[in-house]
């Protein structure tokens, strides 16, 4: 019989403020982590960790995903035991406007 937990799962975010150009622009030089950034923007919302279509194994996903998150560009949050995952598009385009729409814009005619 499985242990009821104590409490929710959180998982940490670092403040906007905190997170630098460099860090950003060191996330989104990656083609898969520019490949997650492009299709949360597509998607408009959310997406679940095991919903992405990359060319890499599942806890390469998860690498480049904490890789994202510690640097601010997406939230990620549990519902049950599914892993969300969300652009952190409006406090970014705060912190750097027009970056990370200018990253999606060109990563869309990318070949």
């Amino acid at each position: 019989m499985a242990r009821p937990r104590a409490a929710a799962r959180t998982v940490e975010h670092p403040d906007p403020a905190a997170v630098s150009l460099q860090q950003v622009l060191e996330a989104l030089v990656d083609p898969v982590r520019r490949m997650i950034v492009s299709q949360l923007a597509r998607a408009d919302g959310e997406k679940s960790c095991g919903t992405f279509d990359t060319p890499v194994s599942t806890s390469t996903l998860t690498h480049h995903s904490n890789v994202l998150r510690e640097a601010g560009v997406i939230r990620q949050y549990y519902v049950g035991t599914t892993k969300m995952n969300t652009l952190r598009a409006d406090e970014l385009e705060e912190r750097f406007p027009g970056l990370l729409s200018s990253v999606v814009a060109a990563s869309a005619v990318e070949p």
